[in-house]
Order: C-alpha cells, then sequence, then structure tokens
C-alpha cells in the first residue's frame, strides 16, 4: 500500500491530496497540504501518527484555521483537523453552584458558547464571536472582552507520545496568549470547563452585545485571522499601528484594516507572501516609530 491508501483506510476516506490551505484559514490564503484529513478522535489520531512516522511525513495539527497563515507554497507533510462534534458540548457533574462542561477540541468557540448559553450558564460569552475551535482556543489561551479560556477551565486532555493525558489548569500554565503546551507539545482533544448558572436572557443579550462590538469596531467584511499581533504590555497594538501612520497601508492584496489597525485583511486577491511582508512592514515601522516591538499573534506554517 501506499500512504494515501493507507491514510484513506485509517480514517474511512476523509483525507485528500493536494489540499488548498486557503479553503481551510480565515485569511483565504495558503498554497496546498500534501494531504489535508479530518479525524475523529485520539484512536484515529493514533493510527495516524503512526502510519506518518513510517513514512517520515510530519504531521500539522489545526483548528479553524482563524489564527494561520500558510505560505503559498503550502505545506509538505499532513494537516490533520478534528470533525466538528455532532454535540458541541457535555454536561455533568450538576451543583448547586453550577456544571462541568466537557467541549471537544473540534468545536467552533460559537457552537460552544451558544451550546453553554441555551443551558442558562455564563461566563462563555466572549467566546460566541471568536471564529476559531476550543482546540486552538485552549493551545492559545484565547480570549476577548475581559475574559480568556484560563477563566473556566479546569482540565484538558491531550494527546501526546501515544498517551492520553489528562492535564490540569496549572499544569497548562495558562497566561496571555499562551499555555505550556506551545513548549511541551501534544495535540487537544477537550478540554472541561466549570461555569456558573445565571439568567439565560442576560446571557444570551450579553453574547448579543459583543457581537455587536465586533460588527462595529472590527473589518468583519473582509477574510482575515483576528487580531493579528499580541497587546504588548502597556499599549494597545492597533494605537501604535495608527500612530505609526499605517491606516490603510497595504502590500499587495493585503492591507491594514482603516476600520481597526491591529487587523491585517485579506482586501482582495491577496497571497500569504503580501500578508508576511505586510505583517513584517508594520513591526519594522512600529519599532522605528515607538520603539515598541510587536509580536506576531498569527502563527506561520511553510515559511
Amino acid at each position: 500500500m501506499d500512504l494515501f491508501k493507507e491514510l484513506k483506510a485509517a480514517v474511512e476516506g476523509r483525507v485528500l491530496k493536494d489540499e488548498p490551505m486557503s479553503l481551510h484559514t480565515t485569511f483565504k490564503v495558503g498554497g496546498p497540504a500534501d494531504y489535508f484529513m479530518i479525524i475523529k478522535g485520539a484512536d484515529e489520531l493514533a493510527k495516524v501518527e503512526k502510519i506518518l512516522e513510517t513514512y517520515g511525513v510530519p504531521a500539522f495539527v489545526v483548528g479553524n484555521g482563524s489564527n494561520l497563515l500558510v505560505s503559498d507554497e503550502g505545506i509538505r507533510g499532513c494537516v490533520i483537523t478534528f470533525e466538528r462534534p455532532e454535540y458541541p458540548i457535555r454536561i455533568y457533574d450538576k451543583s448547586a453552584e453550577g456544571v462541568n462542561v466537557e467541549i471537544p477540541a473540534g468545536t467552533l468557540l460559537s457552537a460552544a458558547a451558544k451550546a453553554v448559553a441555551r443551558e442558562g450558564l455564563k461566563g462563555f460569552e466572549f467566546a460566541a464571536g471568536i471564529p476559531g475551535t476550543l482546540g486552538g482556543a485552549v493551545l492559545m489561551n484565547a480570549g476577548a472582552y475581559g475574559g480568556e479560556i484560563k477563566d473556566s477551565i479546569l482540565t484538558a486532555k491531550v494527546f501526546r507520545d501515544g498517551e492520553i493525558l489528562t492535564l490540569s489548569k496549572d499544569e497548562l500554565s495558562l497566561s496571555y496568549r499562551h499555555s505550556s503546551l506551545m513548549e511541551t507539545g501534544g495535540v487537544i482533544l477537550s478540554a472541561e470547563f466549570f461555569f456558573e448558572y445565571g439568567d439565560k436572557d442576560q446571557i444570551f443579550a450579553r453574547i448579543e452585545e459583543l457581537n455587536a462590538k465586533r460588527r462595529e469596531k472590527q473589518p468583519l467584511e473582509y477574510p482575515s485571522a483576528g487580531s493579528t499581533f499580541k497587546r504588548p504590555e502597556g499599549y494597545f497594538a492597533g494605537k501604535l499601528i495608527q500612530d505609526a501612520g499605517l491606516a490603510g497601508f497595504s502590500v499587495g492584496g493585503a492591507a491594514v484594516s482603516e476600520k481597526h489597525c491591529g487587523f491585517v485583511i485579506n482586501k482582495g486577491g491577496a497571497t500569504a507572501s503580501d500578508v508576511k511582508k505586510l505583517i513584517d512592514e508594520v513591526i519594522q515601522r512600529v519599532q522605528e516609530s515607538a520603539g515598541v516591538t510587536l509580536e506576531p499573534e498569527v502563527r506561520f506554517m511553510g515559511f
């Protein structure tokens, strides 16, 4: 058997060859991955990793591609993503104070936040407008509007070196856009959270309030990866970029959003090279104008 046939057999045919990553990133750019596959869970992941290791082919696990810039040359190896679960959350251990909730890695944050809200549970409203999946959100401790994953997470199940580990919140070492998994590696399978009871109408009103703020202040009409840069301590990235005179600055089809300078957008026909050059130029100019070094929040693959 060849590699493609073995991968197809391992995941019941859910594998593609030379798949454009522009179809799987919110920037809508990126060249082809040698192989792109959708898996259902740890058992399939274990099978796939063994096959890829036998052939010496690297594996890359991604979520919704919402914080990812893939090069125009694409990815030499196999990109793996988790299937969207039929049910976004699993509820157990109810108490007078609240409820424990397990969320699979492949769940879109928007779906998870709404499912939590439907149960009358508060604390996940901030996640409703974040376009990523739960796995990626835990990996980088995603957050918005004063809320972060670390506020309510209890544990995460992680696949590493052929084993499933349950890591505590302390072991995850969650901080601003960071977790210990960025150093130790491992694939997030699911995470367990605790949410307190709240008023369902108020919870949904808060979700709509935050989504309205996003529509008003963020360039949601263009492909992007959300906030392109991490917030420098003591500053706001968007303000630094605006003060450097870079509102609307463009390279090819990529541009700094005039609506929110913290966003790099694909205004039409951008390449990954355009986006990368623009990010590099913004970092250089902000350093020159303000003496502050911006750090990308976006992950780069294939560069």
